[in-house]
C-alpha cells in the first residue's frame, strides 16, 4: 500500500476540550509536526451511528444504524473491506460494536473477543471490549494504556497497513460528570499524556496517524442532537498528505474516503464525499 495509517478515536470529546486540555497534541501542532481541523459529525450525533459513518462514509439514513439500538452488520463498502481488497492487512482494538458493524453480528464473546483471521475480507486482527454492565457509576472501561499497547503489539506482530483504536473513557466520564469540571479536566490531560507515550513510536514505525473523536458532548454530558458542542470535535493529522486551510470545517463522511486515499486503496462509489487529504 502507498501508506500505513492508524486511526485513533477518543469517544465523546467536544472541540473546546481538545484544544484546551490536550497539550501534547497541541504542542505537535505548534511545532508543525501535526495539523488540526474541526470536524462535524453526522446526525444523530450518537456513538453507533457515528461509528458506522466513520467507516462507511455515508449518513446513518443510508447505512441504517439510526441509534445505539440498531447494532447490525453494515452492508456497504467500508474502510476495512476496501483495504483488504487492495491487499492490506487490517486490525482493530475497539468497542465490540465495530466488529458487529464491519465483520459479523451478533457479537459472541468467546468467538469474537479476540481473533486473528488472515483471510478475512474485513478485520484480520481484532481485539475488542464490550463494556458489559456499563452504567452511570460503573464505567467498565479498559485502561487506555492497555488499548494503546495492544494496538502497538498488533502493528509489530502482524504489520498492519491500517489499524483503528477506539476508547470510550472520556465519553463515559462526560456522561457521568459533564465537561466543565475538575474530573474531566484531569481525564483529558491524562489521556493526552497516555497517548503521548505511544504516538512517537507509531510515527517511527512509519505510520501516519489521525487522532479524533466520533462526536462531541455538551457540558451536561449529552450528545445525539444538533448543537455544535454535540457534533463538533477536533481532528489531528500526523502525515505528509496535503490538506485544506486550517479554518475548513470537515464533514465526518469525508473520513473514510480520506483514509482509503492515503492508503492508496480505491474509493468505492458509495462514498460520495471527497477526501480532505491528497
Amino acid at each position: 500500500m502507498d501508506t500505513k495509517l492508524l486511526l485513533i478515536i477518543l469517544d465523546g470529546v467536544p472541540y473546546a476540550n481538545w484544544r484546551r486540555y490536550f497539550g501534547c497534541l497541541e504542542g505537535w501542532v505548534a511545532s508543525g509536526e501535526a495539523r488540526v481541523w474541526k470536524m462535524r459529525s453526522v446526525l444523530p450525533s450518537m456513538s453507533g451511528p457515528c461509528y458506522a459513518s466513520i467507516h462507511s462514509g455515508v449518513a446513518p439514513q443510508v447505512h441504517g444504524v439510526l441509534s445505539n439500538g440498531h447494532i447490525q452488520r453494515v452492508e456497504l463498502p467500508d474502510v476495512f473491506s476496501e483495504t483488504r481488497k487492495a491487499g492490506g492487512v487490517t486490525g482493530a482494538v475497539t468497542h465490540s460494536w465495530w466488529s458487529e458493524f464491519f465483520n459479523r453480528a451478533p457479537f459472541q464473546y468467546v468467538r469474537d473477543i479476540e481473533y486473528d483471521e488472515p483471510e478475512s475480507p474485513s478485520i484480520n486482527h481484532g481485539r475488542f471490549h464490550t463494556m458489559t454492565g456499563y452504567d452511570h457509576l460503573n464505567q467498565t472501561t479498559p485502561s487506555d494504556v492497555d488499548l494503546f499497547a495492544t494496538l502497538t503489539s498488533l502493528c509489530l506482530r502482524f504489520g498492519l497497513d491500517y489499524g483503528i483504536l477506539h476508547t470510550c473513557t472520556l465519553d463515559s466520564m462526560g456522561h457521568r460528570f459533564g465537561h466543565d469540571c475538575p474530573e474531566m479536566d484531569h481525564a483529558c490531560a491524562l489521556l493526552d499524556a497516555m497517548l503521548a507515550k505511544f504516538l512517537p513510536d507509531w510515527l517511527a514505525m512509519g505510520y501516519e496517524v489521525i487522532v479524533t473523536a466520533d462526536h462531541g458532548q455538551s457540558l451536561r454530558g449529552h450528545h445525539g442532537g444538533t448543537g455544535e458542542d454535540q457534533q463538533d470535535f477536533a481532528l489531528y493529522y500526523f502525515g505528509k498528505g496535503e490538506g485544506p486551510s486550517k479554518d475548513t470545517l470537515l464533514d465526518q463522511r469525508q473520513l473514510a474516503p480520506t483514509i482509503l486515499t492515503r492508503l492508496g486503496a480505491p474509493v468505492p462509489e458509495t462514498m460520495k464525499h471527497p477526501s480532505f487529504l491528497s
